[in-house]
């Protein structure tokens, strides 16, 4: 069986790929559709990203570690965690989640999908998700409520990877 793709397709792809590195292993999973999805039961990428950085933001203050002292215990770049806590269209790389996983005691491939590299089969971690980046506010400490959802979506990171689904 041969597969053809029209010129404008390959064209498509590259443009949306822009001067993004490609990669292969965990980043090749599950790579992201042609479209994001939507709906009551889909996280759009931005919607994943906004949960991304507040839980590293979170997680951050929950060990009571500036950006500088996290970067240097994760081996990253403070560059890289101003922009993952600040800027929701900032891709970190596979490298930044990976460390980041291990930092925290959490599942990479979990984590991969909260930054948007990867798509989140599983509808509950979607809702999660965006239910943990709902109820988070950025202050110096945490307060009940946001170590509470913290807690939660910790143990959501930490489950065995799901199924996918069809």
């Amino acid at each position: 069986m041969k597969l053809q793709r029209s010129r404008e397709w390959w064209l498509a792809r590259a443009r949306r790929e822009g001067d993004a590195a490609i990669g292969a292993g965990m980043s090749a999973l599950d790579p992201l559709p042609e479209a994001k999805p939507t709906g009551a039961t889909g996280m759009n990428v931005e919607e994943a990203r906004i949960a991304f950085g507040k839980f590293v933001n979170l997680m951050r203050r929950r060990k009571g570690l500036t950006i500088e002292e996290l970067a240097k215990e994760a081996d990253l770049d403070v560059s890289d965690l101003l922009v993952i806590e600040d800027h929701i269209e900032y891709t970190p790389d596979p490298r930044t989640i990976y460390k980041l996983a291990q930092t925290f005691d959490v599942s990479q491939q979990r984590l991969m999908q909260l930054a948007g590299l990867v798509v989140a089969n599983d509808v509950g971690f979607r809702l999660e998700a965006v239910r943990f980046a709902a109820r988070s506010e950025a202050v110096e400490k945490l307060n009940v409520e946001e170590a509470s959802a913290l807690e939660a979506f910790i143990g959501v990171l930490s489950e065995r990877e799901p199924q996918r689904s069809k």
